[in-house]
């Protein structure tokens, strides 16, 4: 015969530390974000960014402090995966997540742009991800996307890093 008593007790254990787990984890999620209060609200889509150069349907996966691939930014809702729409124009660079907070990178802002395999949890194939460096504050933060069609990845990077060239030949001539 089983002990029903004893299995009922392991079963209520059991959850009960899964519901602590998931606590803590919630709870390290808050704690990181309190750390980083110091990230200043993120800049919104302009009325007027000119035509789109380039738009890419996709995946957020998150940003990251620039080079540090593990270092996940919470605040003001980076750290949420989601689906995105890229639009990259003169003005910049607009990312709407649709259930997520949407931003917007100026260009003045945009470092680089490259290809990686990996930010913050997720791994991919070498050249998988389109990670973007941009400016924040004092912050150097690396955002990480997915194209739905990733041979998209490639003419992203070029005309990103073009435009930053662009921007940084004007900005010394003045």
């Amino acid at each position: 015969m089983t002990d029903w008593a004893a299995r009922i007790g392991w079963v209520v254990g059991l959850a009960l530390f899964v519901a602590l787990v998931y606590w803590l984890m919630r709870e390290g999620w808050k704690w990181r974000g309190t750390l980083q209060g110091d990230l200043p609200e993120l800049p919104t889509t302009p009325d007027e960014t000119g035509p789109a150069r380039l738009t890419m349907s996709g995946r957020y996966h998150g940003s990251t402090t620039a080079g540090q691939w593990l270092d996940r930014i919470v605040a003001h809702g980076l750290g949420t995966r989601s689906r995105a729409e890229l639009t990259l124009t003169d003005a910049g660079l607009d990312v709407v997540r649709p259930g997520a907070s949407d931003f917007f990178v100026p260009a003045a802002q945009l470092r680089e742009a490259r290809l990686d395999k990996g930010i913050a949890g997720k791994v991919l194939t070498e050249g998988g991800l389109l990670i973007v460096t941009w400016a924040h504050g004092d912050r150097l933060i690396d955002s990480g996307f997915r194209s739905d069609h990733a041979a998209e990845h490639h003419e992203w990077v070029e005309n990103v890093n073009s435009m930053i060239e662009t921007n940084t030949r004007e900005g010394a001539e003045r």
